[in-house]
């Protein structure tokens, strides 16, 4: 299987372009109408991991390869894809079309829990067929979304959030597609899945007192009662990426976080963060970002935080 598909990877292979604040962003979100689709001419998307969650809606007939289960769409449908899941769309209709969003984890940081809902879960259901009226509700929540993203409004991120929220809701309460092939729960998934719960509950650092405690893999395997390398290889099968680089990830994007969003100053981030050197996290972030924690706080190379 390939590696997994980044934001960036993503905006080049579908636009040829890269989005400047990508890098710089705490939090990404963008809607797009899905092209048109007509008598075999659909280009061919490998089966892979996102690095992003993404909610859509397509009309036309559809056999969808997530995971290990495959789903027949007879019409239309709304499916939620997360960062952990592999998956493909063989469109088999004569025609296809619809409109989806996409945004990284951070988007929703300190903004619900948005990876406890069953639709995103590595084990819960990710696609739901649609009547004609219900795509038509769906619709018409996307068409909102498109018209808040495009407004100047000053809490229209919170906005698109919500309505995020509504698509979710709206899933949960549907009967799932039909399932044609289901076998039994991968033990991977389940370690991956339960590591990232983990990191993720370390967050956010809202106290200079408090500190990350699990930083290693390490610390992690000790905590699921593992081998060390049992999890790295469990964590690099479903996600595409190393166990430490997962945490160096999320250490970044939090202190991202409270570098614009806090008065901390650097010592006390350094600390939160678990670095027992401030010089140890000044090297880990410029490592990451090529800015110093000092100089991404003052806005450098910034253009805007969604």
């Amino acid at each position: 299987m390939e590696k997994s598909e980044s934001l960036e990877e993503f905006y080049k292979r579908k636009f040829n372009w890269i989005p400047e604040s990508l890098k710089n962003e705490i939090g990404h979100f963008n809607i797009f109408s899905l092209e048109p689709y007509l008598n075999g001419e659909w280009k061919t998307v490998p089966y892979r991991r996102r690095d992003f969650y993404k909610v859509m809606l397509v009309r036309g007939a559809s056999r969808v390869h997530y995971a290990d289960r495959v789903y027949e769409i007879q019409k239309q449908a709304l499916s939620f894809s997360n960062p952990l899941v592999p998956y493909k769309w063989d469109h088999i209709g004569a025609h296809s079309s619809g409109i989806y969003c996409i945004f990284n984890p951070h988007f929703f940081m300190n903004f619900g829990q948005i990876q406890q809902y069953e639709v995103f879960q590595p084990n819960g259901t990710h696609i739901f067929e649609l009547s004609d009226s219900e795509a038509v509700e769906v619709e018409n929540l996307f068409e909102k979304m498109k018209v808040e993203f495009a407004s100047e409004y000053k809490y229209k991120y919170d906005r698109l959030r919500n309505l995020v929220f509504e698509l979710i809701h709206f899933g949960m309460k549907l009967q799932p597609a039909e399932v044609q092939q289901t076998q039994h729960g991968n033990a991977s998934l389940r370690i991956a899945s339960i590591f990232l719960e983990l990191l993720e509950r370390q967050f956010p650092i809202d106290d200079t007192h408090k500190t990350v405690g699990l930083r290693s893999p390490s610390d992690f395997a000790d905590q699921l009662n593992i081998h060390v390398n049992h999890l790295n290889r469990a964590v690099k099968e479903m996600t595409g990426k190393t166990t430490s680089q997962l945490i160096a990830d999320r250490l970044v994007q939090e202190s991202k976080i409270l570098l614009r969003q806090s008065s901390w100053n650097v010592s006390e981030i350094a600390f939160g963060l678990g670095f027992t050197e401030v010089t140890h996290f000044n090297n880990f972030f410029k490592k990451h970002l090529k800015l110093s924690p000092t100089q991404f706080r003052k806005g450098a190379g910034s253009t805007g935080i969604a």
